[in-house]
């Protein structure tokens, strides 16, 4: 009788895309890069990805939970917040939070904060990442359609009758 062993557990193609553009999202917001690295699922079983941003000369490693991203073989998503990484490549980051795989029933996502707690379980990506991620386009703004009454009571004492105020974007 031959023994099978339970298949791997590892992050389908639209979850790493997700997963690396909420890096990217968070080089833009951060205004600092974000890298992102999977962990391969050859030692514990799972797949899991690891946020962390590399610290810069100034910063005192003491005052960072440290995780260390890159290497040989790294499988690192997203673009890298516009750094550019050979091959090989070692940094230093500030651990901000990891996602990994479960096979535990409804929760396919577990996220793990600075201090090593699971903080969230989810069976969908999403409701654990920062940012919503929507594939859908913006809608199109109707420059016909005023959100706005000219008729709306103004205060013309305090801005002068041509003041036209803001108009709010849908």
């Amino acid at each position: 009788m031959s023994s099978q062993q339970a298949p791997q557990l590892v992050f389908t193609a639209e979850e790493l895309d997700l997963l690396g553009r909420s890096a990217d999202a968070l080089s833009a917001y951060m205004g600092k890069p974000v890298l992102a690295e999977v962990i391969d699922a050859g030692e514990t079983g799972f797949e899991w990805v690891v946020f962390g941003v590399p610290l810069d000369i100034q910063d005192d490693p003491g005052d960072h939970v440290l995780v260390q991203i890159g290497g040989d073989g790294a499988k690192l998503i997203g673009n890298t917040g516009g750094m550019i990484i050979a091959d090989g490549d070692v940094f230093d980051c500030e651990y901000l939070w990891a996602i990994q795989l479960s096979d535990l029933e409804g929760v396919r996502f577990i996220k793990v904060n600075q201090e090593g707690e699971e903080i969230a379980w989810t069976e969908n990506l999403r409701d654990i990442l920062p940012f919503i991620m929507n594939d859908e386009p913006a809608a199109d703004d109707d420059p016909d359609d005023d959100s706005y009454d000219d008729d709306d009571d103004r205060d013309d004492d305090i801005y002068g009758s041509d003041f036209d105020p803001p108009r709010t974007l849908h």
